[in-house]
C-alpha cells in the first residue's frame, strides 16, 4: 500500500495523495486542487491556515522527550505495544497504523520494527506539534502529519487496522469512524502511582485516579474493551534524565527549567522512581 492511502483533504474531503515535484519538496494534493507542501523536515502541516486552540508542545519539550525516550528507559512499554501490535495484525500482509498523538514517533518506531519481516506495514503519525513531527517523519514507512486530534480526522472511513493512542486525546467517535470493525485500538495512560516518589520535586501534574474508566467512556460504544496491561518500570535517574523527565510531559508547558535543574542540583544523589503506565485494548465492533 501507498503511504498516503486513507488520506482524505481536510477542505473537501476529497482523496489526498502524494505528489513527488522533481527540485521541489513532496505535496499531498486533492483533485480539487487543495495542496499542502512538505516541510524541508519531511513533515506535513494540514493545519495551515486553519490554525488551533490547543498549544503545541515545543522544541524543549520534544527535544526532552526524544532524548529520554532514545535512552530506553521506557523501553519495556514499547515492547508491550510491539507484541500486541504483532498478535492484532497477524494474518494481515499490509496492515496500516494510525498513531493518534504520535509524539516523536518512538513508539511507533518500535511497533513497526516488532511486525514480521514479511509484512509491508505502513503508518499515519498525526500530532499537533510540528517539532514532534519533524522527527516522526524520519520513522520508515510512516507519513507524519500536524493535525489537532480533537478536529475530524483527515482520514478515510474504516481505513485502518491497527490505531495507538499514547499519552493523548481520546476522540472516540473519529477513532470509530478510520478504524476497520474487527481493528484494534492501544490506548496508553498513566496509573495513579506514575512518577509519584518524584511527583512534587520534579513539578510533575497529578495523575487522575479514574482514568481507565474515563477512557472507556471516551472511546465510547463502537469499541469494546477486550484486554488490559499494566506496565511498571523501575528508573534510576541522574539529574540530566529526571530534567528531561520533568520536561518532555504536560508539566513541560509550566516548569521554568532554570529552577527544575536548581532544585535536582540540590536533590544530589541519583533518583528512584517508577513509572506506571496501563495499556487498554479495545476491538472495534
Amino acid at each position: 500500500m501507498n503511504p498516503d492511502d486513507g488520506l482524505r483533504c481536510p477542505v473537501c474531503r476529497l482523496a489526498l495523495r502524494l505528489q513527488k515535484q522533481p527540485g521541489r519538496p513532496s505535496r499531498l494534493g486533492c483533485e480539487a486542487g487543495h495542496a499542502f507542501d512538505a516541510a524541508k523536515q519531511g513533515y506535513f502541516n494540514l493545519l495551515a491556515g486553519k490554525g488551533t486552540n490547543f498549544k503545541e508542545d515545543g522544541a524543549r519539550m520534544v527535544a526532552a522527550r526524544a532524548s529520554f525516550l532514545d535512552a530506553g528507559h521506557y523501553e519495556s512499554l514499547a515492547e508491550s505495544l510491539g507484541h500486541r501490535a504483532r498478535a492484532a495484525l497477524r494474518g494481515l500482509e499490509d496492515p496500516r497504523i494510525l498513531d493518534a498523538g504520535a509524539g516523536t514517533g518512538y513508539y511507533l518506531r518500535q511497533v513497526l520494527q516488532a511486525l514480521p519481516a514479511v509484512s509491508a506495514a505502513s503508518a499515519i503519525a498525526l500530532d499537533i506539534s510540528r517539532y514532534a513531527m519533524r522527527r516522526a517523519a524520519k520513522v520508515p514507512n510512516a507519513l507524519a502529519l500536524v493535525w489537532d486530534l480533537w478536529r475530524e480526522l483527515p482520514l478515510e472511513d474504516e481505513s485502518f487496522d491497527l490505531l495507538l493512542n499514547i499519552f493523548s486525546p481520546h476522540n472516540g467517535a473519529e477513532f470509530a469512524r478510520v478504524l476497520r470493525p474487527g481493528g484494534t485500538a492501544l490506548v496508553v495512560t498513566p496509573l495513579p502511582g506514575h512518577l509519584a516518589e518524584g511527583a512534587e520535586l520534579l513539578g510533575l501534574l497529578a495523575i487522575a485516579p479514574d482514568k481507565a474508566a474515563g477512557v472507556v467512556a471516551s472511546m465510547g460504544e463502537a469499541f469494546t474493551l477486550s484486554a488490559t496491561e499494566e506496565v511498571r518500570i523501575p528508573l534510576v535517574l541522574d539529574a540530566a534524565a529526571a530534567f528531561e523527565l520533568a520536561m518532555m510531559g504536560p508539566a513541560g508547558h509550566h516548569l521554568d527549567p532554570g529552577e527544575l535543574r536548581g532544585r535536582l542540583a540540590d536533590a544530589g544523589a541519583a533518583m528512584l522512581i517508577t513509572a506506571a503506565f496501563r495499556i487498554q485494548e479495545f476491538r472495534r465492533n
